[in-house]
Parts: C-alpha cells; sequence; structure tokens
C-alpha cells in the first residue's frame, strides 16, 4: 500500500529547532505519512544540524531551494500540507500568495488545490495585533486552511487527521 505524501514545510520560528523532528516529522513519518519536507531558507539554516535525522524518515531529499529547469521533481505530489510553524511573515504570504521561497511555493500551490492544510501559527504579541494579520487569517480560513495557535506538534496532528476525514 502506498502511504499518503505529507508537505511538511517549516518556517524559521517557535523553537523550530528543538521540536521539529522528535515532537513533529518522527510522529508524522510512525502515523503512516510519506514526509516531503521543505524549509524556508532562514529555517534551513536552523534545521541543517537536523537534516540527517529528517531524511532518514522519509526517501526524499529535504528542499530549501528550487530545482533547476529540466531538473525531475524532487518531491512528488503531496495529499495533505503541514506549516510548522508558520511565521508572521509565512502566514501572510501564504494568504496572499506570495511564492517568493521553495517553502511558500509549495504551500501556495496546495492551497490553490485546496488541499487539506494545518499551519501552526507562531507569532509574537505584536505581530499578531498588526492591522492585517486578522484578515491574513481569515483568507486561509475561507480556503479551508485548518488554523493551530495553541497545543503544539500535537494539536497539529490532530487537525491533519480531522482534515483528512471524509
Amino acid at each position: 500500500m502506498t502511504r499518503p505524501v505529507l508537505a511538511l514545510i517549516a518556517s524559521a520560528g517557535g523553537g523550530v529547532e528543538h521540536w521539529f523532528v522528535p515532537e513533529l516529522a518522527r510522529p508524522l513519518a510512525e502515523e503512516g505519512w510519506r514526509l516531503a519536507v521543505t524549509v524556508t531558507p532562514t529555517a534551513a539554516r536552523w534545521l541543517e544540524p537536523l537534516v540527517p535525522d529528517l531524511e532518514a524518515l522519509t526517501d526524499l531529499p529535504v528542499r530549501s531551494t528550487s530545482r533547476l529547469p529540466g531538473e525531475p521533481r524532487p518531491h512528488p505530489p503531496a495529499d495533505a500540507f503541514v506549516l510548522a510553524p508558520g511565521t508572521a511573515n509565512s502566514v501572510a504570504k501564504l494568504a496572499l500568495g506570495i511564492a517568493d521561497n521553495q517553502a511558500l511555493t509549495v504551500l501556495c500551490e496546495g492551497l490553490g488545490r485546496r488541499a487539506p492544510m494545518v499551519v501552526l501559527v507562531r507569532a509574537n504579541d505584536d505581530q499578531l495585533a498588526h492591522p492585517a494579520f486578522d484578515g491574513h487569517l481569515a483568507v486561509l480560513r475561507t480556503a479551508g486552511v485548518r488554523l493551530v495557535s495553541t497545543g503544539g506538534p500535537s494539536a497539529v496532528r490532530r487537525e491533519l487527521t480531522a482534515a483528512r476525514r471524509p
């Protein structure tokens, strides 16, 4: 049986370097997901020491840059998407359709397909109070994105399970 593919995307925030592998990636792989991990450029620097652990969980490379023209796609099409953590910057770009790095390109394509998507929102109080932020969250909710603001990685896994129910 083919495992479903999860596009697991990380941006740089919320202590991602401490919990991304042990609390999110590894449990998702154990739950049967084939992980296609893509990280933002800054997250790539933060998570660099963890790349071998991430690649051991899947048979796919961890991506942070786009492929060159003519190169094959390194990840198969995803059945679902998770952005964890979703910084204020990444959430705003996703809501506006700004795909200025590989991680946001993957997410924007998933949102365009209306595939199941969960975002773990990680922003500080000042970012949450920005006049545009509530609008960004509203756009994502309207598109069917499940937003998680409390509960961390375990809440993301619960929402992902709920998002995939018929």
